[in-house]
């Protein structure tokens, strides 16, 4: 459920995003930084959605095509000038992600949260939250820490 991200008295704040045209949302203590696209190194053998990876201050960290990853191919590609990296600490593993375009920092109260619906629940479904209601727009909440399955993190540290 949503109420496990950052609750700030009944408020949680997360950073919001877009991919294709779709609109996600993450708690904004996952994040560490958000930076404009730069130059990813192709890794041999990597995960068919691990990009490459970067060189971040002097760290090297893998880099996940979020649409790859999550199956949301649209057929359009985004601006480069708009595309960002999400850069993330997922269980002692950081990561950057690749987004179309990093929106704003959202501010949900927990009665504009609904949970995830049933036909959306199951096989790799886990890391949905649940969903926002901000004005006519939902935003799809992800839960971070439930991205990757198994030993996918691992794989994607390897990359590195």
């Amino acid at each position: 459920m949503a109420t496990e991200q950052t609750n700030t008295g009944g408020v949680l704040h997360m950073v919001g995003f877009t991919v294709g045209h779709e609109e996600f949302c993450v708690d904004i203590l996952k994040v560490q930084e958000i930076i404009r696209m730069v130059e990813i190194t192709l890794m041999p053998n990597a995960p068919d959605y691990v990009d490459g990876v970067i060189n971040l201050r002097g760290t090297v960290i893998p880099v996940i095509d979020f649409k790859r990853r999550f199956h949301l191919m649209d057929g359009e590609e985004t601006d480069i000038r708009h595309k960002r990296i999400v850069v993330v600490a997922l269980k002692g593993v950081t990561v950057g992600f690749v987004v179309d375009k990093v929106s704003q920092v959202i501010k949900l109260s927990l009665d504009q949260i609904s949970p995830t619906p049933d036909t959306v629940k199951g096989y790799d479904s886990e890391f949905i939250s649940g969903v926002g209601r901000l004005d006519s727009r939902l935003l799809i909440i992800l839960d971070l820490e439930k991205l990757f399955a198994g030993n996918e993190l691992e794989e994607v540290a390897n990359a590195a």
